[in-house]
């Protein structure tokens, strides 16, 4: 059975920064993409950032980049969030997922497997 458990969402103040995790179990986690996405209030889920199991190449949502930095432990079958000088529109639902749709890695449809989530709140 595949779990991901995100933890590390919080309430910041503009300009903070937060750290979110991703725990992964229940599969050969250095063989899977890893991505983030996260949905606002009455809005859609948007994907925000992604690192791929072979190289570990990193793709990014335009409005985090340059902000966000996404990375991986193998070997602790862990995905991580590095949120630097967040901003207000940054507040919503974080998720994690794990997908094989090597092609598909910037969108949701790559992704087979979704944790249940951790608020991040920026205010201003």
């Amino acid at each position: 059975q595949v779990q991901l458990v995100e933890s590390g969402g919080n309430l910041v103040q503009a300009g903070g920064s937060l750290r979110l995790s991703c725990a992964a179990s229940g599969l050969t986690f250095s063989r899977y993409n890893m991505g983030w996405f996260r949905q606002a209030p009455g809005k859609e889920r948007e994907f925000v950032a992604a690192i791929r199991w072979s190289a570990g190449t990193t793709y990014y949502a335009d409005s985090v980049k340059g902000r966000f930095t996404v990375s991986r432990d193998n070997a602790k079958n862990t995905v991580y969030l590095q949120m630097n000088n967040l901003k207000p529109e940054d507040t919503a639902v974080y998720f994690c997922a794990a997908g094989v749709q090597d092609l598909l890695v910037v969108t949701a449809k790559g992704y087979a497997y979704w944790g249940q989530g951790t608020q991040v709140a920026v205010s201003s």
